[in-house]
């Protein structure tokens, strides 16, 4: 074993990265959530804007076009999810689930011609100074530009919940989507709006995946982000705060295990493989282990249906 192989500061690096798209699903999740509607169609989000966005960028040349339209693709297709369960009024679990199927499905007709391809390169900004400090520097200044994103998101949205009256809309719908109805707000509407934010969100941490952090095409490659990120969000009692804290610990069990299988380590790789999965869900598990606070965080209308005349 050669534990002088793993240098702490590209580890921390590393991780930023490798959490970005699981930050970016969750967050647009946790509106969704907070608006009274489950998705579970993360997952076939995350893999369609994975290859939209792979396949626009390859074609077009421009990763910055393919990231706009894998979010196009994530919205559109969540608004599939929308028009079904707010409109048509069909089971959210169920049509969820399909969605999931659906954009497995689709991605993996899709990609069959972009498999070995290699997508054009991200300009990372240049912070001049900020990227010489030393460890600092390589840790919180040497990134592409989604991955400050994806942190900007995480404020914006607490921020917007917390403190702006259209978050208090959508809390509102979420908590008891009759009386918001009562009070003359549009539910269906606000609900939609989410629905399509989550979607877009869903889409860039897809594209993001294929485009940045792998970078290339293969079926199947968001591997269950998409459930970790619905995962994070319950376990993280719907808090923007400690959805960063899941993603970022996920990542960095995930890249943490990549170095430990470099390094040689006497454990079984299926085991670390499986390691982000399981130390995720345990901390999380533990975080939200007062099940009283938690059922105070989480919305009271979450997957029930509305009903437009009740």
């Amino acid at each position: 074993m050669d534990f002088g192989a793993i240098n702490p500061t590209v580890l921390a690096a590393s991780l930023m990265v490798a959490s970005t798209p699981i930050l970016l699903a969750a967050i647009g999740e946790l509106v969704v959530e907070k608006s009274g509607v489950l998705n579970l169609g993360v997952e076939g989000m995350m893999i369609t804007g994975a290859i939209v966005g792979f396949a626009i960028a390859v074609e077009t040349g421009s990763p910055a076009l393919g990231f706009l339209t894998a979010m196009a693709g994530g919205a559109a297709l969540s608004l599939i999810f929308g028009v079904l369960t707010q409109v048509l009024m069909s089971n959210q679990v169920a049509t969820g689930l399909a969605l999931t199927l659906f954009g497995l499905g689709f991605s993996a007709l899709i990609g069959q011609g972009y498999v070995g391809v290699k997508p054009p390169a991200l300009a990372k900004p240049d912070l001049g100074l900020l990227a010489d400090i030393p460890v600092l520097g390589r840790v919180l200044f040497s990134h592409d530009l989604i991955v400050y994103l994806s942190l900007a998101l995480v404020v914006a949205v607490w921020a917007f919940l917390r403190f702006t009256r259209a978050g208090l809309i959508l809390r509102a719908v979420g908590e008891n989507h009759d009386a918001a109805h009562a009070l003359g707000y549009k539910v269906v509407r606000i609900r939609l709006a989410a629905i399509a934010f989550g979607g877009a969100c869903a889409g860039l941490g897809g594209a993001y995946l294929s485009l940045m952090r792998v970078p290339q095409w293969t079926e199947g490659m968001t591997a269950g982000a998409g459930w970790i990120a619905l995962a994070i969000v319950v376990f993280a009692s719907w808090r923007a705060g400690r959805v960063l804290l899941g993603a970022y610990l996920f990542g960095g069990v995930a890249v943490l295990q990549l170095n430990l299988q470099a390094a040689g380590v006497a454990v079984p790789v299926e085991l670390l493989s499986a390691s982000p999965y399981l130390v995720t869900i345990i901390v999380l598990v533990i975080i939200s282990a007062d099940r009283g606070r938690a059922a105070l965080n989480a919305p009271a209308s979450l997957g029930r249906v509305f009903h437009a005349s009740s």
